[in-house]
């Protein structure tokens, strides 16, 4: 997880550069009331030897930033002067760590009603990041009995702050029942993906994932893993229908996502998944990707 946040970084906020301490919204604003608000995710990698910071696909996040904001009738600025804001956000904080960046635009408004107006307002801030979960020995994932949330109810796609409530129970009830993680299934009882990041299986040897339909979020990590599995280890990569049962059948299994990278799960629902090691797939899939 990240370390402790200094209130001297600074943030996007209200169209200008100020610092963390000064970056306050109020208690009757909409979105915190009514969770009407959009957020993305995206890393960055501290090189050293270069002394560079490199962001990952920050286009590709802005898009669909941009998109799901639309849902919520939330305008925010191009594409490319959004990565030209970002630029200068980590500029400006000279980071020498790897980082994480947190774009969050929101209903502004501050009055009671559940009825959005105009108004919002977005920002952008930065922090140093490190492992979001510690999966170097394999995650223990538990299967939640929350269920996902449906895409006429909520889309899962949209990274909608009030949607992460869904996450937030399934994830809390992970762990008070001593797993690292969750998996959550659809309505239907479809598996759809973790708290918070994409799932994949490797079955026969075929790299599997839940599709688009089972209310998940169209991971960019998600895109980026398949792209690797097709083009540097020539798998057959196979978007369908998962049901609950195939998780104890399964060869090797990992969430994808900008936050947890490629994670490993070894067990699940306390059955070991295949040997209950890291798998070789998992494993050149997640070198692979952290060499990209």
């Amino acid at each position: 997880m990240s370390p402790e946040i200094s209130p001297d970084i600074i943030v996007f906020f209200q169209n200008r550069f100020v610092p963390l301490r000064d970056a306050r919204v109020g208690i009757l604003t909409h979105a915190l009331n009514y969770g009407t608000g959009v957020f993305e995710g995206i890393r960055g990698y501290w090189e050293e030897e270069q002394e560079e910071l490199f962001l990952v696909r920050p286009r590709e996040h802005y898009l669909r930033w941009k998109t799901n904001c639309a849902l919520l009738h939330i305008h925010v600025p191009a594409v490319s002067e959004l990565c030209d804001l970002t630029v200068e956000l980590v500029a400006q904080n000279r980071f020498r760590s790897n980082i994480y960046v947190r774009p969050l635009a929101y209903k502004s408004a501050q009055r009671i009603g559940v009825h959005p107006d105009e108004r919002a307002d977005f920002a952008i801030v930065a922090i140093p990041f490190g492992d979001y979960l510690d999966s170097r020995s394999g995650l223990h994932a538990g299967v939640s009995s929350w269920r996902r949330i449906e895409d006429n109810a909520i889309p899962a796609r949209a990274k909608i702050c009030g949607a992460y409530v869904n996450s937030a129970l399934a994830a809390d009830e992970a762990r008070r029942n001593g797993f690292d993680e969750a998996i959550l299934l659809t309505e239907s009882g479809h598996v759809a993906e973790g708290s918070a990041s994409n799932l994949f299986l490797v079955r026969q040897g075929k790299l599997i994932t839940p599709p688009v339909i089972d209310n998940i979020l169209e991971g960019i990590t998600r895109a980026c893993v398949m792209e690797l599995a097709r083009r540097e280890l020539h798998m057959k990569v196979v978007e369908r229908h998962v049901p609950r049962s195939e998780l104890y059948a399964c060869d090797e299994m990992f969430f994808t996502g900008t936050a947890v990278e490629v994670a490993p799960i070894v067990r699940v629902d306390h059955r070991p998944v295949g040997t209950g090691e890291i798998g070789p797939v998992t494993n050149l899939l997640r070198r692979v990707y952290l060499e990209a």
